[in-house]
C-alpha cells in the first residue's frame, strides 16, 4: 500500500511531531496516522498519506503489541516518568515466582482506571487538559473513568535478580514485559495495576510499540531515512 506508512517513532516528540516533520520530507500535506504514542514512548505508527487517510480507520480497532519496562518502588501523576512522585518505596522485595504470577494475572478482561493524563475525553474534554487545568490551582484529578481492557498475553522478558537469586534486587526494580492487547488498553494503568498486584506502587518507565495488527515494527521506517 503506496499510500500507507509505517514509521518507528523516536522518544520525546508526539505523534503530531511525526506528521509534521513527515509533511516537507514527502511534500505532502495531508498526512494522519492511526493512534498516537506518547511522547516518550517509541515503536510503531500506522500513517496515510493523501487518499491513504480514508484507510486509517481500518487499522485503528486492531490489536497491539507492546514491550514495557516498568519501575517498582514509585508511583507518579501521568503514570509514567513525565509525572511528578506520589509514591516512593526504596525496598523491594519480590520473589521471580510472585512476579511472573502477577504478570500472568492480568491476562483476560480488566476493568482499569485511565490515567488522568489520557486523551480520552470527559464531558467533551481531553483528561490530560483538565489535569493541567488543576494542577495550576493546587489540585489533582480523582474522578478518572474506569476502561475495559483485553489483555491476550503477558510475557515476563527480564528482571533484576541480586547476586542470591532469591528475590529481586532492593531498591530500583525494572522488570521488562511484553503485552500483546486489544485496542483501547492503556499500558500505564496495566503497570500500576502489576504493582497493586505486587503491593508495590509502580510506573512506565518506556514503551515501545512492536505491532499493529500484521504490522510489525521491523517493516518500519525511521524519520531521517526519508
Amino acid at each position: 500500500m503506496d499510500e500507507i506508512l509505517l514509521i518507528d517513532k523516536p522518544a520525546g516528540i508526539t505523534s503530531f511531531d511525526v506528521i509534521r516533520r513527515l509533511r516537507p520530507r514527502l511534500g505532502v500535506k495531508k498526512i494522519g496516522h492511526a493512534g498516537t504514542l506518547d511522547p516518550l514512548a517509541t515503536g510503531l505508527m500506522i500513517l496515510g498519506v493523501g487518499q491513504g487517510t480514508k484507510k486509517l480507520t481500518e487499522f485503528i480497532e486492531l490489536d497491539k503489541e507492546y514491550v514495557a519496562e516498568i519501575l517498582f518502588g514509585e508511583s507518579r501523576t501521568t503514570g509514567d516518568m513525565e509525572g511528578e512522585i506520589v509514591e516512593s518505596v526504596t525496598e523491594i522485595a519480590i520473589t521471580p515466582q510472585a512476579l511472573s504470577e502477577a504478570i500472568s494475572s492480568l491476562v483476560g478482561i480488566l476493568t482499569l482506571p485511565v490515567s488522568a493524563y489520557s486523551a480520552i475525553k470527559k464531558d467533551g474534554i481531553p483528561m490530560y487538559k483538565r489535569a493541567r487545568e488543576m494542577v495550576k490551582i493546587g489540585k489533582t484529578v480523582t474522578d478518572v473513568p474506569l476502561r475495559e481492557m483485553k489483555v491476550y498475553e503477558a510475557e515476563e522478558l527480564s528482571i533484576a535478580i541480586n547476586r542470591d537469586r532469591k528475590q529481586l534486587a532492593v531498591g530500583r526494580v525494572v522488570v521488562k514485559v511484553r503485552f500483546f492487547v486489544g485496542s483501547g488498553t492503556y499500558i500505564r494503568s496495566l503497570s500500576e495495576e502489576l504493582g497493586r498486584r505486587l503491593d508495590y506502587p509502580a510506573t512506565l518507565l518506556s514503551l515501545r510499540r512492536t505491532k499493529i495488527g500484521r504490522f510489525d515494527i521491523k517493516d518500519a521506517r525511521r524519520i531521517e531515512n526519508f
